[in-house]
């Protein structure tokens, strides 16, 4: 059986209200009991302490025995409790109300009493059904205890009045509990409710309604959840968004040189024989094509390896300068076939890194392509030099530039702008993923009709693998 997160809440905060309640309750019980038996205890010790004190006052000259047979009632004329007299054997040698003792008296009052100068003791007797308490003291005879003067007092009445303080402070503490569940119950809501809204919107997503959207009441921890759900939802519509054109624009982009292929092959196929210069035409477009073919098919293959983290790199090595050489010495006859001005400043001193070369060139070749696309006859900057933590390669060009709306999302897979000429829209993205590989650094600054500059920085610290 699941249990719900409100239930859950409920019991919790009952249980604490309920723990608190109980503590309470009888820590109060407690302190007014306390409260009433030290007022009946402050009575009868003041009580007694006007009987020893007037007995030491007027009476210590005069033998104990001597002051019971002729003053009888001068230890309980001024009170309502029961007086006894005990010796120092804890025997009663008077009672104010008659009660014979049969036995010495062993309370902790009477120990107390002897050892300290007072003793107090809560219990009962055999002739009353009564709770009592009772007070004794000391009687001094020429600086001698000679005796124990002992006041007993009922506690019913006491008890009566505890008692009923006692049952309002149950009844407060049970509407408290009321009141407090009641309470309980609105706040689980509260908590519960928008929790509730959020799942139902997450469902629905998980079912593919992506057009859903969870409604922020508040910014609290479930106001966030709601807005990060609603981005997922937008980014999932907008990454789909990109995919569906993707796949679309790759379909594209692979039937075109197929069709070449097939028309070419088609032509040379045909019954006549072609002549040599159309014949080399023709072995020459399908060339180009199966090489386009190859290309794209290879990206294909890398973005797919990267996405599914089976990518690895082959790190050694490597001569960061000879590398960049090496490329721009592959891309030059391209830059003079388009007309493109390409500059290119190599620092003297570049120091070898960590990381796989072929990998470092895709990159490089993958930027360079982009900036002789975008630039047509215009300008490209290749600069190669050492800072304090990377060596990096910074690629410029005076194209169109990126619109700011778009430059966010350029590293995005699929993601193609509206003026691109790339076929897949993923180059930029394996490229992003090999200098995240190589713990290095892929930015790109781009301003509208002004060009765009893309840094490249590889960490000159060697890392262990």
């Amino acid at each position: 059986m699941k249990r719900s997160i409100k239930s859950r809440l409920i019991r919790s905060f009952m249980l604490i209200i309920l723990v608190t309640v109980v503590f309470l309750e009888v820590l109060l019980i407690n302190g007014i009991k306390t409260h009433y038996y030290n007022n009946v205890e402050d009575i009868l010790t003041s009580q007694i302490e006007f009987s020893t004190t007037f007995y030491a006052r007027y009476f210590a000259n005069r033998n104990l025995e001597e002051i019971l047979i002729d003053d009888i009632d001068l230890f309980w004329q001024h009170t309502t409790a029961q007086v006894q007299i005990l010796n120092t054997s804890g025997e009663v040698v008077l009672d104010s109300l008659g009660i014979p003792g049969t036995e010495p008296l062993q309370t902790i009052d009477i120990k107390d009493a002897l050892e300290k100068g007072k003793g107090v003791w809560t219990g009962s007797v055999s002739y009353s059904d009564e709770p009592v308490m009772a007070v004794s003291m000391p009687l001094q005879y020429r600086n001698e205890t000679v005796g124990l003067i002992r006041f007993i007092s009922s506690l019913e009445a006491t008890n009566n009045v505890i008692k009923d303080i006692s049952r309002f402070l149950l009844i407060l503490g049970i509407v408290v509990v009321g009141v407090s569940g009641l309470i309980s119950v609105f706040i689980a809501n509260s908590i519960t409710k928008p929790l509730k809204e959020v799942t139902e919107v997450a469902e629905k997503m998980a079912d593919g309604q992506f057009k859903v959207r969870s409604q922020v009441r508040v910014n609290d921890e479930i106001g966030r959840l709601s807005h990060t759900l609603n981005y997922m939802a937008e980014e999932i519509v907008r990454k789909e968004t990109l995919k569906n054109d993707f796949i679309s624009s790759i379909s594209h982009e692979l039937r075109t040189p197929l069709t070449s292929i097939k028309g070419w092959a088609i032509t040379l196929k045909s019954g006549d024989e072609p002549d040599k210069e159309l014949l080399e035409d023709g072995l020459e477009i399908i060339e180009t094509e199966s090489d386009r073919l190859s290309q794209m098919v290879e990206e294909l293959l890398d973005f797919s390896r990267f996405t599914s983290g089976r990518i690895t790199l082959s790190k050694d090595t490597v001569d960061i300068k000879e590398t960049v050489k090496m490329v721009v010495y592959q891309m030059m006859p391209r830059a003079i076939n388009n007309n493109i001005n390409f500059e290119v400043d190599i620092e003297g001193s570049i120091p070898a890194i960590i990381g796989d070369e072929n990998r470092i060139k895709q990159v490089l070749i993958n930027i360079l392509d982009n900036a002789f696309k975008f630039t047509g006859e215009g300008d490209v900057s290749l600069k190669a030099y050492e800072d304090n933590s990377h060596i990096r390669i910074e690629i410029e060009d005076n194209g169109p530039g990126i619109p700011n709306e778009e430059l966010p999302y350029v590293k995005d897979k699929f993601y193609k702008g509206k003026n691109s000429n790339s076929h897949s829209g993923i180059g930029l993205s394996i490229c992003d993923e090999i200098m995240q590989l190589h713990e290095g650094i892929f930015d790109i600054e781009s301003e509208p009709n002004k060009g765009t500059k893309v840094i490249l920085g590889f960490p000159k610290e060697v890392r262990s693998q």
